[in-house]
């Protein structure tokens, strides 16, 4: 198949290989071979031009539509071929067709994007494609469940149910359509390296038929780089490729100084207040020793194999300094920067990359800040947690992971290990996403991309995975890509975000604006575990403050999830507590400050545990204003109120999640206390946020999560509805 040479009759016969069903049709060379052919087809007639000089038919005048003879077939012709937009235009002939009855309208387009390679498209069809935008998108390819939730996603879904007394449409023809299109041996994947986008705009449901009355393939563009592939590895290989990188045995480094105290003299103090008891290589020309530690004059020298090194010296002198023997060394992290800045620097980095592969040297970097491990005692920021937590995170950005780091820390958040990789001109993005996948320690996943270098192999590693992990995702730069430079309808409705979106939906992927929105949601997924027979929609908001409550509600309404009334039975029950005026126990729980400090803090124990066995929601947010504690008497509940959180959730298992905010006024004494609090909460294992909004979005991300757990989790019950290639072993 040549794309280029497919006009609409030649785009159409390769639809038809692959069963999609289209109009009887013949191209003719001028009026006089229409009027003789056409009888051989059904009236009423169409008739378009063909024409590559032509993009848009319709906008040019060149489709004539409800013909009943061949003289109007013929005339029709004649006319069109004097239109200003098609005299001047080379023309390949008139495509006369039978004319499909009226139906529903639907248009199924795909094009080929650079970092995630082909996509598919589903939306309201017609004129309505572009004047209503009621469109979906998923990466190819697709399994039955991705077509089934397109299909689903369209505002004009009900249509197809027989919306106001209307026709009812088949949703079956539809599903078929889109996976004969990009489904994993459909048209699109088939010919992926020959097309860069599709249009079938309209595909008409009629009767019992699905109709492509148009369509237009966009050859591939003669610049499109094609997508690297990565080494596949198994996941015990990948855990072994990457731990001299998180559990290295010996560190060098190149940069430190006997004269100034540069980055690389830092690094080695942090890495011994840490508590790395490895083998330390400072790698000086001339100095016997730096930092009180032995140096050698150049890597090589080193007395034994290096599992790690940490480079800060210039650009220009790198190269050099890592040309060693193959197996000398495992992982060079270059910190120094000013190679994609010119393109000087350019051709240096790639003569680095060279020299790395040559001496079997993996790199991260350039331009990053260093890898972050607890357990294995390698770090790059002052101060940071030593306890080794479930989190991994990958990051292109140094600085943003000191924050994340830092900023985590006193949030309670703890990490397997985080990796800065800059630039990424060796190892990617996704090969440390893999390797947190295959590690038992991480929990759940963060990674900050700038650029995913292969979006494809993400996709691929996330749906293959047999361990499927929550991903929280921060991009950065993400309205930088713009609208593609498109020629169909499908390219203009794509603006660059459609990829990233329909990865979430089709992966066990979260997408976040921020650092507090990435770090919010990676703290829940530390503590929380994902529900797997029903989705997280119902909660119940508990605290001191009647407007924060009311706030809080709206807040969940606004994430669409219910903080509904409860029961009258389970009203009964609370309010038989004996509570002091000005409580509310209907959902939201509004217990003044006087309420809460009734026995000393351990009502709340009775509160939950007639919330726990009596309303079983799916989710308890609970909310404290600090400061309404102070100077109320000498009771001062907060400390038992989370050793009662701490003992109900011990008693009553974690299915039901719990999240605490505790809110500050952010005077130095409240926010000494709430950091306390933060710290015994942790130890709970409990999450805790600055206010309630925090939790209902989290609350909302968790459950899209759980979501697709599930849907996961049924897939595998029930494969014919998943692409059985695509669909891995829940573990």
């Amino acid at each position: 198949m040549n794309p280029a040479s497919l006009n609409e009759k030649a785009g159409k016969a390769l639809l038809a290989q692959f069963g999609i069903d289209t109009p009887q049709s013949f191209v003719a060379d001028n009026a006089q071979d229409a009027r003789k052919r056409v009888s051989a087809l059904r009236a009423p007639y169409v008739v378009k031009v063909v024409s590559g000089d032509i993009l848009h038919k319709s906008d040019a005048g060149g489709v004539t539509l409800g013909l009943q003879s061949a003289e109007q077939v013929a005339q029709a012709i004649d006319r069109m071929s004097r239109l200003p937009a098609i005299v001047d235009a080379k023309i390949d002939g008139w495509l006369v067709e039978e004319m499909i009855p009226s139906g529903l309208e639907i248009a199924i387009g795909g094009f080929y994007d650079p970092q995630f390679g082909p996509m598919i498209m589903l939306g309201a069809g017609g004129i309505y494609i572009e004047l209503l935008k009621d469109v979906t998108f998923r990466v190819c390819p697709v399994s039955e469940l991705d077509a089934r939730n397109m299909v689903d996603e369209l505002q004009s879904a009900r249509l197809f149910d027989g919306f106001r007394g209307a026709a009812a449409y088949d949703r079956e023809r539809l599903v078929d359509a889109l996976l004969k299109i990009g489904g994993e041996s459909g048209l699109f994947m088939t010919h992926q390296e020959e097309i860069e986008e599709i249009d079938i705009n309209p595909l008409i449901h009629t009767g019992d038929r699905l109709v492509a009355a148009d369509a237009r393939f966009i050859c591939r563009k003669p610049d499109r780089v094609s997508l690297p592939r990565i080494e596949r590895r198994s996941d015990q290989q990948v855990l072994e490729h990457f731990r001299p990188l998180f559990f290295p045995k010996t560190v060098a480094v190149l940069g430190a100084s006997t004269k100034d105290v540069t980055i690389a003299n830092t690094f080695i103090r942090r890495l011994r207040e840490f508590g790395f008891d490895g083998d330390i290589y400072p790698i000086h020309p001339t100095a016997p020793e730096i930092e009180g530690i032995k140096a050698y004059p150049g890597l090589a020298d080193a007395p034994s194999d290096v599992d790690y090194t940490y480079v800060a010296i210039g650009a220009d002198r790198i190269c050099a300094s890592i040309d060693v023997a193959p197996g000398k060394c495992r992982y060079v992290q270059i910190i120094s920067s000013g190679f994609e800045d010119t393109d000087e620097g350019k051709r240096e980095q790639a003569r680095l990359l060279a020299t790395a592969r040559q001496a079997e040297i993996r790199l991260l970097g350039p331009n990053c800040l260093g890898t972050y491990s607890p357990a294995g005692r390698l770090t790059f920021p002052k101060d940071a947690p030593t306890e080794a937590g479930a989190i991994g995170v990958v990051s292109q950005s140094g600085g943003l992971s000191t924050d994340i780091i830092k900023r985590g820390q006193w949030r309670g958040l703890r990490f397997s290990g985080l990796a800065t990789i800059g630039n990424s001109v060796d190892v990617k993005p996704v090969e440390l996403l893999h390797y947190y996948l295959a590690d038992p320690a991480t929990r759940a996943i963060g990674m900050y991309i700038e650029d995913v270098k292969n979006g494809r192999e993400l996709f691929e590693v996330l749906r293959a995975t047999p361990y499927p992990k929550p991903v929280v995702i921060l991009r950065g730069g993400a309205t930088q890509q713009g609208q593609l430079a498109a020629q169909s309808h499908t390219g203009a409705l794509a603006s660059g975000q459609e990829a990233w979106d329909a990865l979430a939906k089709q992966t066990m992927v979260e997408l976040v604006d921020t650092v507090d929105e990435f770090i919010n949601l990676l703290l829940a997924l530390q503590f929380l575990a994902l529900r797997k027979t029903t989705p997280t929609t119902d909660v119940v908001l508990f605290g001191n403050g009647g407007g924060s409550s009311v706030l809080g509600a709206d807040a969940f309404a606004r994430s669409q999830l219910n903080v509904a009334p409860f029961a009258s039975s389970v009203v009964q029950d609370l309010e038989a507590l004996g509570f002091p005026p000005g409580t509310s126990v209907l959902n939201p729980i509004d217990t003044p400050v006087r309420s809460l400090q009734e026995k000393d803090g351990f009502i709340a124990k009775e509160i939950l545990d007639i919330v726990y066995e009596k309303a079983r929601p799916h989710a308890i947010a609970m909310h404290l204003n600090l400061a309404a504690f102070v100077g109320r008497g000498t009771s001062n509940p907060l400390a038992n109120l989370i050793s009662v959180i701490t003992e109900v959730r011990s008693e009553r298992g974690d299915d039901i999640h719990f999240l605490l905010a505790l809110r500050s006024d952010r005077s130095e004494a409240l926010d000494a206390m709430r950091r306390e609090y933060i710290e015994i909460a942790r130890q709970a294992g409990i999450a805790v946020y600055d206010e309630v909004i925090d939790m209902a979005r989290v609350l909302r991300a968790v459950s899209n999560l759980e979501d697709r757990l599930i849907t996961r989790i049924q897939a595998q019950s029930n494969p014919h509805l998943a692409d059985s290639s695509r669909t891995a072993a829940l573990v």
